[in-house]
C-alpha cells in the first residue's frame, strides 16, 4: 500500500510541474522601441497569456500599448494597439520560437517609466479545466487522474520533440564539421601550393635550379 502511495505521489507531483507551465513576466517598456519575449513550442500545444500595463509613475490616463505576436514562419497571430491590457490564445500549428513583442503607442502623457505584466500560459496549464469539469460531468479523483493523462501525453510529446531536436542538431553539427574539414584541407593545399610556388622562383632567382 505504501508503495502505490508513493507512486501517486510522485504521479502528482509530474502533474503539479507540468500545470506550472505558467509564467508571470515583468516587461519594462522603453519610451520608444520595442521589447520582446519568446519562448520555443512544440507543435499542437495551445497557448494563453494575459498582459496588463501599469504606469511606474501612476499617470492617469494609464498610457497605452501596441501588442503583436507571431509565429516561428513571421505568421501574425495577435496584433493589437491602443490598448492597456488584452489576452491573446492561439495552438501552435509549427515548431519554433513564438514572439510576443510590445510597445509603446505614444499615448504617454507623463513620460515615466511603463510596465507590462504578461501572465504566459502553455500546455495544459493553459486548459479551462473548470469548463472541462462542467461539460464531461467529472470532478474530484477523476477530474486529477484526466489532469494527470494529459500531464504524461504532454511529457511523452515533449520527449520526442527533445529527441528530434538533438538529431536534428547532431545533424547539423557533423554538416558543420565536414564544411569545416573540407575547408581547412583547401587552405592547407592552396598554402602548400603558393610555398612551393615561391620556393620554385626562389630556386630559380638564385639559379639553384
Amino acid at each position: 500500500m505504501g508503495a502505490v502511495f508513493n507512486v501517486l505521489g510522485w504521479l502528482m507531483l509530474i502533474v503539479l510541474c507540468v500545470l506550472r507551465r505558467s509564467e508571470a513576466i515583468w516587461l519594462n517598456l522603453p519610451a520608444t522601441g520595442t521589447k520582446c519575449v519568446w519562448e520555443e513550442i512544440q507543435n499542437s500545444v495551445f497557448v494563453l497569456a494575459d498582459y496588463v500595463v501599469i504606469s511606474d509613475d501612476h499617470v492617469h490616463p494609464t498610457p497605452t500599448i501596441s501588442t503583436k505576436v507571431t509565429s516561428p514562419y513571421g505568421n501574425t497571430l495577435h496584433h493589437l494597439g491602443n490598448t492597456t491590457h488584452g489576452q491573446f490564445s492561439f495552438a501552435t500549428s509549427d515548431s519554433g520560437n513564438y514572439l510576443a513583442c510590445f510597445w509603446v503607442d505614444g499615448h504617454n502623457p507623463g513620460g515615466g517609466g511603463i510596465s507590462v505584466n504578461i501572465d504566459w500560459k502553455t500546455g495544459i496549464a493553459a486548459k479551462d479545466w473548470e469548463s472541462v469539469a462542467r461539460k464531461e460531468k467529472i470532478g474530484g479523483v477523476e477530474l486529477e487522474l484526466r489532469k494527470l493523462e494529459e500531464a504524461v501525453e504532454a511529457i511523452h510529446a515533449n520527449l520526442l520533440y527533445l529527441k528530434s531536436r538533438k538529431a536534428e542538431m547532431r545533424t547539423v553539427s557533423e554538416a558543420t564539421n565536414a564544411q569545416v574539414a573540407w575547408f581547412s584541407s583547401g587552405i592547407c593545399i592552396v598554402v602548400s601550393i603558393a610555398q612551393i610556388s615561391y620556393l620554385k622562383q626562389y630556386f630559380h632567382k638564385k639559379k639553384l635550379i
